[in-house]
């Protein structure tokens, strides 16, 4: 199950989010869309960093009925880069929802030897959306 929290007006692939979720995982999962403000205070608060960025993902210790966690987004980030890159917002937001999931899953992209990666692209794939962020990122 999906849960959203929607703070922008900014539509959203429902359906697709929905199914994404659904694939991975039977637990429900929170997604927020919230501003650049109160994102930057959610990176400061929780990973030291004094910046805003695009995609946090809080996972819940795992015990009976428990949700799977929350998936927080950067909806004017989102907006800013799919603006500059020439694709819709609603992908843009799928595709840091597909980051934030395969974080809450247990990928992690900093540490692994590409696995996240490969996972990640593949799905994009799957979904014939734009280029993934650590792709756009190992591009730089």
């Amino acid at each position: 199950m999906l849960l959203i929290e929607n703070e922008s007006n900014i539509s959203l692939h429902v359906n697709l989010l929905e199914e994404i979720a659904h694939e991975h995982t039977n637990k429900e999962v929170e997604l927020l869309l919230i501003d650049s403000k109160h994102m930057h205070e959610l990176n400061l608060e929780h990973r030291g960093m004094d910046k805003t960025t695009d995609v946090l993902s809080f996972p819940v210790d795992d015990f009976p009925h428990a949700p799977l966690g929350s998936i927080v987004i950067n909806y004017e980030y989102a907006r800013e880069k799919a603006h500059e890159l020439g694709h819709p917002v609603e992908d843009e937001i799928t595709l840091l929802f597909i980051h934030g999931m395969l974080h809450l899953l247990g990928y992690d992209h900093e540490v692994d030897d590409g696995e996240m990666r490969v996972r990640e692209k593949a799905l994009i794939e799957r979904y014939a959306l734009p280029k993934s962020l650590i792709v756009r990122t190992e591009e730089k």
